[in-house]
């Protein structure tokens, strides 16, 4: 089922500084910028060989992003995200085996991918975000801005 890690997600307080931070410390550089309105963030996604670093900073009070930051104390690993060839189909298969889900239907995510949450408590106390392949994911119906 889990082809790959596609991400992992961080939850920051100011985009731009986590960016410099990145550059400034492991010579990152930015691959893809984007605003998820449905979920109240911003994006940038920093490639490490195939998958990524997604640092996340919420642009709504009420955003699951700025609710850890508040919980958590400050910027933190919100979530991983692992890749999957068909999100529907794993997400029918771990509900059959009682997994507890956020996401019912998958949904769009970053990059116009399908995805959906497991809950933390079906995962060893961590966010689990399924990610189906960039290479067969669907258009995105969020607001879209890139760099």
């Amino acid at each position: 089922m889990l082809r790959r890690i596609d991400h992992v997600g961080y939850a920051v307080e100011n985009l731009e500084e986590a960016i410099r931070h990145h550059e400034r410390l492991y010579g990152a550089e930015v691959a893809h910028r984007e605003t998820m309105d449905r979920d109240g963030v911003r994006e940038a996604l920093i490639a490490v060989g195939d998958s990524f670093l997604q640092l996340l900073e919420p642009i709504r009070d009420d955003s699951p992003v700025a609710k850890f930051l508040e919980r958590n104390g400050g910027p933190g690993v919100h979530h991983v995200g692992y890749g999957v060839q068909d999100v529907d189909a794993a997400l029918r298969d771990l509900k059959g085996q009682g997994v507890r889900v956020v996401d019912e239907v998958p949904r769009h995510g970053s990059r116009g991918c399908m995805v959906a949450f497991l809950h933390p408590k079906a995962a060893l106390g961590v966010l689990v975000e399924l990610v189906e392949d960039p290479a067969l994911a669907h258009s995105a119906t969020d607001t879209i801005h890139d760099a």
